[in-house]
């Protein structure tokens, strides 16, 4: 069983797979999932994991995303999603379950389970939890160290189509801004149906900002120092989204200032707390812990994706026997593998938390 559809439960799955396994996924969204964030792949690494005919599955979907993705331009969360779930809904030996919501994982001697909030119980040899940095099985399987902690900065996201925009500069790649309790991470994006031509582009952005704990707090989104949830556009006071338009003014120069407020005018933005999680243990028994349920850097590290694939690949070497003969072993020696790569990864973002939020 893998607790949590997102990209590393996704490429477990389709790595456990390619193994011999037999996997169910459950997941508490649908399967059509929408995000503004955007990741460098590489796809040499996809094909390593996921073997020639799935990875040709999800390169297919970042093709349609990026001219040239093994030049390192960025690709869109959501494409990437969109092709890791394509490839494993054509995998007979996996069988995915949204809107499936686990309340409550265990494990004994002979089986791990998990508990649905329909009532259902799911058994099996083996239970992976991908379900992110508010991670259910984390509690199973660190219960003296389960909650991520807030970095003490938040992260606005949000995209402009290029048309809305008027003529502005074009950027080459990835530009990095630093307004002193601000920085900004702007990205140019294809068209969404892959096109780079002028006039069909996209911008993405991704603005780190330490100033507004409080609104959080005061959300409910940020309790003590564990964070609870993203903040919907909806969830977003209006004076906020005012602000957020003047300041873009007089922090970030064009196009960066023009995408934002785009993005705001059409209410199309996100915000979350950032977490931090430095991992202490990774194994229990059964159960085991991949991607942002294992190991939450900041998303300024820009490793998080490419640990989770490290995850994924090391899990599947180590419990390559379908039979769960030496099961909790080899859990111990995936741990043994990725723990200090994990712990490094993110101990290297806290140097930045620190430094940018004063923590």
């Amino acid at each position: 069983m893998v607790v949590g559809a997102s990209l590393s439960g996704l490429m477990t799955a389709l790595a456990l797979s390619r193994t011999g396994w037999q996997v169910t996924v459950l997941e508490r969204a649908g399967a059509h999932r929408s995000s503004s964030a955007a990741l460098a792949v590489d796809p040499p690494d996809l094909v390593d994991l996921l073997g020639d005919g799935m990875a040709s599955t999800v390169l297919s979907y970042l093709a349609q995303d990026a001219a040239d993705v093994s030049a390192g331009l960025p690709v869109t969360w959501q494409a990437l999603h969109a092709g890791l779930l394509e490839a494993a809904d054509q995998q007979a030996s996996i069988r995915m379950q949204h809107r499936t919501p686990v309340v409550q994982v265990g494990q004994d001697a002979q089986r791990a389970w998990a508990l649905t909030n329909t009532g259902q119980t799911h058994t099996g040899d083996l239970l992976v939890g991908a379900d992110g940095y508010r991670s259910l099985v984390r509690s199973a399987v660190a219960p003296d160290k389960p909650h991520a902690r807030y970095a003490g900065y938040v992260l606005w996201l949000g995209m402009a189509a290029e048309r809305d925009l008027g003529p502005v500069r074009w950027p080459s790649g990835l530009e990095i801004r630093y307004s002193g309790d601000h920085l900004l991470l702007g990205y140019p994006l294809p068209a969404p149906n892959g096109s780079r031509a002028a006039g069909t582009r996209q911008l993405g952005w991704a603005w780190y900002d330490a100033t507004r704990s409080e609104l959080f707090r005061r959300a409910g989104a940020l309790q003590g120092n564990v964070v609870q949830r993203s903040l919907r556009p909806s969830d977003i006071p209006e004076p906020t989204y005012a602000e957020l338009t003047a300041e873009a003014t007089r922090h970030w120069p064009a196009p960066w200032a023009q995408a934002i407020a785009d993005a705001v005018a059409r209410r199309a933005v996100t915000a979350t707390p950032v977490s931090e999680y430095a991992p202490d243990r990774l194994a229990a028994g059964r159960m085991v812990l991949v991607g942002d349920a294992a190991h939450v850097p900041t998303p300024m590290t820009g490793g998080g994706f490419a640990a989770s694939v490290a995850d994924a690949r090391t899990l599947a070497v180590t419990v390559a026997d379908p039979d769960g003969k030496g099961l909790r072993s080899a859990l111990l020696a995936h741990q043994a593998q990725r723990l200090g790569p994990a712990r490094k990864l993110v101990q290297s973002g806290q140097v930045f938390s620190r430094s940018f939020a004063g923590r």
